[in-house]
C-alpha cells in the first residue's frame, strides 16, 4: 500500500541572513528581520502541530498491519514454526517478506502485537508455545505458553485466542518472527469464512500490528 506523505511535516529551511557590510545599512536589516520572521513563524507553526489540541497529527512513524486467511499447522511437535502471512493490510516503514519475517527499515524501539485463533479437536488439553525471533535467533525471555481447553464433543472443537505484545530493539533492515510450538499436531492455528445469520466478517488465523515507539537510547546506565 502506497504511503501519502501529504500534509508532513518537513524541517524549515535555514534563514538566508546574508552577510553584512561594514556600515549600518537599513535594507540589509529590514530584509535579514523579515527572514528571521519567517523562519520563526515555521518553527512556531511546527511546534503548535506537535504540542495543540491535536498534537501528533502530522508525525509519520513507521508502522505495519499483517493477516493470515490460511490454517496453518504443526507436522510434528519436536518443531518450531514460523507464524507467516499472506495479506499487508498497512505498511510505512515495516514490510513483510519470506511470508513470516516483519522488517523494520528505521531503527528504534517496536511494539510487536498478535492475536492468534488456536483450535484443539481432541479431548484433552494441550499446550502452545509463542516466542519471538530477531534475525533468525531466538529472543532471550521472549515465550510465553498457552492452554487450549479439550474439545467440547465431536466435531465442535474448542476454540481460544492468543494475544500479546511485546518491545523489540531492532537496527535497520533487522527482521522478526513469531515462532510457534505445539504440544499436540491436532492443536492448529484455524481461519474461519465469513459467517451468515448475522453476517459477520470472516476470522484471520492471525493479526499482528508492529509499530514504532521510540527511537533508541543513547543513553548508558
Amino acid at each position: 500500500m502506497a504511503t501519502n506523505y501529504t500534509g508532513q511535516i518537513t524541517t524549515p529551511a535555514a534563514p538566508n541572513t546574508g552577510t553584512p557590510g561594514n556600515e549600518y545599512e537599513q535594507r540589509y536589516f529590514s530584509q535579514t528581520f523579515a527572514n528571521m520572521g519567517g523562519y520563526f513563524q515555521r518553527v512556531t507553526g511546527i511546534i503548535a502541530a506537535l504540542f495543540g489540541p491535536r498534537g501528533g497529527k502530522y508525525i509519520n512513524n513507521p508502522y505495519g498491519a499483517f493477516q493470515d486467511g490460511t490454517n496453518q499447522t504443526a507436522a510434528n511437535t519436536t518443531t518450531a514454526y514460523p507464524v507467516t502471512f499472506d495479506t499487508t493490510d498497512f505498511s510505512n516503514g515495516v514490510t513483510l517478506s519470506n511470508s513470516s519475517r516483519l522488517n523494520v527499515s528505521q531503527p528504534g524501539l517496536y511494539n510487536l502485537q498478535f492475536s492468534i485463533q488456536f483450535t484443539n479437536n481432541t479431548t484433552q488439553i494441550h499446550d502452545v508455545d509463542i516466542w519471538f525471533r530477531k534475525n533468525g535467533v531466538d529472543i532471550d525471555n521472549s515465550n510465553s505458553r498457552f492452554g487450549v481447553a479439550a474439545r467440547k464433543g465431536a466435531g465442535n472443537p474448542f476454540h481460544t485466542i492468543a494475544t500479546l505484545n511485546f518491545f523489540a530493539s531492532l537496527s535497520a533492515s533487522d527482521y522478526v518472527q513469531i515462532m510457534w510450538r505445539t504440544t499436540d499436531a491436532n492443536v492448529f492455528i484455524e481461519q474461519y469464512a465469513a459467517g451468515t445469520s448475522p453476517t459477520r466478517p470472516a476470522i484471520p488465523s492471525v493479526i499482528a500490528t508492529m509499530s514504532f515507539v521510540s527511537n533508541l537510547s543513547t543513553e548508558t546506565a
